[in-house]
């Protein structure tokens, strides 16, 4: 493990202390999980936009035209 010093408002310290005390956690912690969350969705939003940046249009249309037409059999099912 190793330490950084980070500074923040004290409005959002208190934030920390009191939510990271609820789930019974300390400071560190939280700030750990949070870091550790960030950092999923930036690698998440950077791999879709990887896999989007692939995508294959016609390949996609090839693919759907095989799903053969089906009616909707729930009301809840069908668009507005």
């Amino acid at each position: 493990m190793s330490s950084i010093t980070i500074q923040v408002p004290d409005f959002l310290r208190r934030q920390v202390e009191r939510l990271s005390a609820q789930d019974g956690l300390t400071v560190d912690q939280f700030f750990a999980t949070a870091a550790s969350e960030k950092i999923a969705v930036m690698e998440a939003v950077d791999y879709i936009g990887q896999r989007a940046a692939r995508a294959d249009d016609k390949a996609f249309l090839e693919a759907i035209s095989h799903i053969p037409a089906a009616p909707i059999s729930e009301v809840w099912d069908k668009m507005p």
